[in-house]
């Protein structure tokens, strides 16, 4: 490869864990408000069954969260108290880490920078809540294409987007299980830990 080439033609990445910081103690904190055991309220709102029908847009945002509440209420005493749990789950949003905002910002005018999240149909809503709504060349919502990753569909559906091949894409996500199907895909992976190795890895791209 010649060496002015840039080594990627596009950055594919994560939102949760990655963009976005969540509380670790967040939905436990919860728990221990409502009287209930730490991990009630993650056991029932992230059921498989249930969470991979709201990543996969066969139930919307607010059909899942209301499956929440119907499965928190034996628990909770009330469909009431269950109801309320939810509502105040459903306000955290998390906190979007401005550094890896700042280095995604830059990289956008070098190759585009797409979006790839395993995400309900709030998504879009949420990004434009927290600022984030034109902060990526284009999303990619597993909620809005009915498959998540690690289906290599989803890989390649971002790669199209962004208009590359998938061998010349950068994709970055917390996950391990999603970085190695990516790389099925002939992409290079990035298992993200912390913004200093994707800095790292998107150097030669901003010179």
């Amino acid at each position: 490869m010649d060496t002015d080439t840039p080594p990627y033609e596009a950055v594919l990445c994560d939102f949760d864990g990655v963009v976005n910081l969540w509380d670790p103690d967040g939905m436990t904190a919860l728990d221990r408000s409502w009287g209930l055991a730490e991990g009630t309220l993650a056991a029932v709102a992230f059921d498989a069954a249930l969470l991979e029908a709201a990543v996969t847009g066969r139930l919307s945002d607010e059909q899942w969260r209301h499956r929440v509440a119907d499965g928190l209420v034996p628990v909770c005493g009330s469909a009431g108290r269950a109801r309320d749990l939810v509502t105040a789950w459903s306000a955290l949003t998390g906190r979007v880490d401005t550094e890896v905002v700042a280095l995604l910002t830059a990289l956008r005018g070098t190759v585009p920078v797409v979006l790839v999240s395993n995400a309900t149909t709030r998504l879009e809503t949420c990004l434009a809540a927290v600022g984030l709504a034109e902060a990526f060349d284009a999303v990619v919502n597993s909620a809005r294409i009915g498959m998540a990753k690690p289906d290599p569909r989803v890989f390649t559906t971002a790669a199209g987007r962004a208009g590359a091949d998938p061998r010349r894409c950068l994709f970055v996500d917390d996950s391990l299980g999603n970085v190695t199907a990516a790389r099925t895909v002939g992409m290079t992976g990035l298992h993200y830990r912390h913004v200093g190795q994707l800095r790292d890895a998107v150097a030669p791209l901003l010179g």
